[in-house]
């Protein structure tokens, strides 16, 4: 990096400003101990507003005569997510009306390279070896296009595995870890932990950014819908394919997958277990934390996918036309303000003159005309009402229609409704019908099929009658 752009990174990278900051120690101290060491996501307002008093009480406490921080927490708060600082996040979650806060990818690098500053009593280095060599393995053995050298490796791991194996066999503590190298490996192990977490942060506002590009691009297009649709699903078809898009989908799959989180539980507990090693407990769940960023960084993506689809509807397109456009001029009025071009403001008057009413002009008060009221209404004639119909309602028992398919389709089995009703014949019509499609017991799932249609014929009030419908699927649990 040459001297220009340190320079740039120093004046407009949030996390350098952070380090220069006046209230530097409580900025990184108490936003790097909520976010980072206690794992929180995007909090309520309130929450972050009374974690961060507490901490501003206990240190004016030390000094009450002259204390150290003057304003209220809701005021460093606003100030450390404002857009000249960008420290935090602030925005309203979907479905919420509180302001929440959340994180930047520039506090976890200041709070980590602040971090590094602290002497370490004990360095690993072996395990970082071992894991380098690992990856080498890996990209080796990943990219030979020759079968037999890959075999020719297999082979001798199976030989090393089968030595092993004689050893254990032989020695029942042999190759079992000394705690030093049990340090070692805990320390790269919680480093890449925490860096993960840091670099899932990255990841969604990564996202985040393409996704706000592409809302300037709608915002700001003035071509026809099908250019701008083609645009924005090969922006896309970019972020899926590219190597980010890529390895958190791999990530993700694996994470999620039922063996890996059995597997990671198993091995976070028993790594926790170990006495000497005195593991930090955050470590224990570490993988739900991954879980859940990971989460985070899927649902802007399908933010993302619902923007397009919203602006692919053609009829939201035609109905909210002039909506959109007013819409759209706030939007690119509000852009040029972000990117310093102030628009042009002003009032036009069509007269030259204004019409100017005193006060001492109005009459101090006017008399009302009374107002006649007539409560009374006219008779009105008694009609006669049929209460007849109140009887003949036809009431569907949902047990008794659960009952019939416990009877027809065995457990874990599954049926159509077709052939339910070839068994059962419908007896009350398309009410019976709507009851099968209600139903929602602990053993019966009932699920439609959008991409197969059926046709049911059955009997009401004597005539003959047919629903088309979805293919209905009828599981037992």
């Amino acid at each position: 990096m040459d001297y220009a752009a340190i320079d740039a990174l120093r004046e407009r990278h949030p996390a350098w400003r952070m380090l220069r900051a006046t209230h530097a120690p409580l900025l990184l101290s108490f936003l790097g101990r909520f976010f980072v060491e206690e794992g929180h996501g995007a909090s309520p307002e309130g929450e972050i507003i009374d974690a961060l008093d507490d901490e501003l009480y206990k240190f004016n406490a030390e000094n009450p005569e002259n204390p150290r921080f003057k304003r209220d927490a809701a005021d460093y708060l606003a100030e450390w997510a404002s857009t000249d600082s960008g420290f935090l996040r602030r925005f309203y979650p979907l479905g919420t009306d509180e302001i929440h806060y959340d994180a930047t990818p520039a506090l976890e690098k200041a709070y980590s390279w602040v971090q590094s500053l602290h002497a370490r009593p004990f360095v690993g280095t072996e395990s970082r070896l071992q894991t380098a060599i690992e990856l080498l393995r890996q990209i080796a053995q990943g990219t030979e296009v020759d079968p037999a050298i890959r075999l020719a490796e297999l082979q001798r791991r199976k030989q090393e595995i089968q030595r092993e194996i004689e050893q254990i066999e032989a020695d029942p503590e042999a190759g079992l870890l000394d705690m030093t190298a049990v340090r070692d490996r805990y320390q790269q192990f919680s480093s890449t932990a925490r860096e993960l977490l840091a670099d899932f942060r990255e990841v969604e506002e990564n996202f985040r950014a393409l996704d706000r590009s592409a809302r300037e691009r709608i915002a700001t297009w003035e071509g026809s819908k099908g250019d701008l649709l083609e645009e924005l699903v090969s922006g896309r078809s970019r972020i899926d394919s590219s190597d980010q898009g890529r390895s958190f989908q791999a990530f993700y799959d694996m994470l999620l997958s039922s063996s890996g989180q059995e597997e990671l539980s198993a091995l976070l507990e028993r790594l926790t277990a170990i006495d000497e090693l005195k593991a930090d407990r955050s470590i224990r769940t570490v993988h739900h934390g991954w879980a859940e960023a990971a989460e985070r960084t899927q649902l802007t993506v399908r933010q993302i996918s619902e923007q397009l689809r919203r602006f692919t509807d053609d009829q939201i397109w035609l109905e909210n036309r002039r909506v959109l456009d007013l819409v759209r001029e706030i939007e690119g009025t509000a852009l040029a303000l972000r990117q310093g071009t102030p628009p042009d403001f002003g009032l036009e008057l069509e007269q030259a003159g204004v019409e100017v009413s005193l006060p001492t002009e109005r009459p101090l008060h006017s008399v009302r005309p009374a107002s006649e009221v007539d409560s009374l209404l006219p008779p009105s004639e008694q009609e006669h009402v049929d209460t007849s119909v109140l009887a003949e309602q036809v009431i569907v028992d949902p047990a008794r229609l659960a009952a019939r398919l416990r009877n027809l389709v065995p457990e874990r089995g599954t049926a159509l409704l077709e052939d339910v009703v070839t068994m059962y014949p419908v007896e009350h019509g398309a009410a019976e019908l709507v009851g099968y499609l209600a139903l929602d017991t602990d053993d019966i799932e009932v699920t439609t099929d959008q991409q197969e249609e059926t046709v049911i014929e059955y009997e009401e009030a004597g005539r003959s009658m047919r629903a088309r419908m979805p293919r209905v699927v009828v599981r037992r649990r």
